[in-house]
């Protein structure tokens, strides 16, 4: 990191699984098509697979993989408008298509449509089958119209699906802190880290979580697993100051005028469309 990138605010905007992350590029909600699993993590990357699936869009707005990639690729690159139009003719067209149904629902929540997010991410799963994953992103919108105490039981019953899922755990873990639960919000996303497949977003919503509690040493310490000791520093510094607004809580929620320390839903990767979700 170039500079201190952990920011006060909570960009609960879907891990995925959807959000704050560039959506693709740190795990999005979405798989790749073809032969390979592995998504472009680069923005120029992420622009060629725009180029080309937009190009097949193009020719057939109706193919429903195209449209889907398409988006993909549009969300991350924050071409967030665009990626809504697509998938919204993609589910006029495909409209039991689960798949679909939950990429446009992560959409709306990026373009700030939190309500309609919330019913169509309800419809992108089923009872029977339920998806953890599209759990985790109903969570995220939640929390995001302030009904944390639901986001907190929708957590919990996609852990029921996927026990210890580090993505989901992260996301609880942040729900806890808006609800300034912070002993449990610190266990919780220590079990995150713990699991064995956290990355840096993890453990910078952990590093917010010792903050947000005074332990201002831990955190750093943390901190420089991801960053450099004067980036470290620097973070933990403005931490400090945040930390001792008045309004330090609202500054969490809203991420203030301008956010340095951001806490992250952490997404993960959707299955193929093609796939059974469940």
């Amino acid at each position: 990191m170039s500079r201190p990138t952990l920011a006060l605010s909570l960009c609960l905007a879907g891990l995925v699984l959807a959000g704050c992350q560039g959506r693709g590029g740190l795990g999005d909600v979405t798989g790749s098509i073809g032969g390979s699993a592995t998504q472009p993590r680069s923005a120029s990357d992420w622009q060629a697979e725009s180029d080309r699936w937009g190009k097949r869009y193009e020719a057939n707005p109706k193919d429903r993989d195209a449209a889907f990639y398409y988006a993909r690729a549009l969300r991350s690159l924050d071409q967030n408008a665009q990626a809504l139009a697509v998938l919204q003719s993609a589910v006029l067209t495909h409209g039991n298509d689960r798949a679909l149904l939950g990429a446009y629902g992560r959409s709306l929540a990026d373009n700030g449509r939190l309500k309609e997010a919330d019913e169509v991410l309800s419809r992108a799963h089923s009872p029977e089958r339920p998806d953890w994953r599209i759990l985790s992103a109903q969570g995220t919108v939640a929390d995001q119209l302030g009904e944390h105490a639901r986001a907190q039981q929708i957590y919990q019953a996609a852990l029921k699906i996927a026990p210890g899922e580090p993505t989901i755990l992260s996301n609880l873990g942040l729900s806890l802190a808006l609800s300034r639960q912070l002993p449990e919000a610190e266990r919780v996303l220590r079990e995150a880290v713990a699991a064995g497949r956290s990355d840096p977003r993890v453990r910078q919503n952990l590093v917010l979580v010792l903050g947000l509690q005074g332990r201002f040493g831990e955190a750093e310490t943390l901190a420089r697993q991801d960053q450099s000791p004067a980036e470290a520093a620097a973070t933990i510094a403005y931490l400090k100051r945040s930390v001792s607004q008045p309004n330090s809580w609202e500054m969490l929620k809203t991420g203030g005028a301008k956010p340095r320390v951001k806490a992250t839903p952490v997404q993960a990767r959707a299955p193929e469309p093609s796939e059974p979700q469940g």
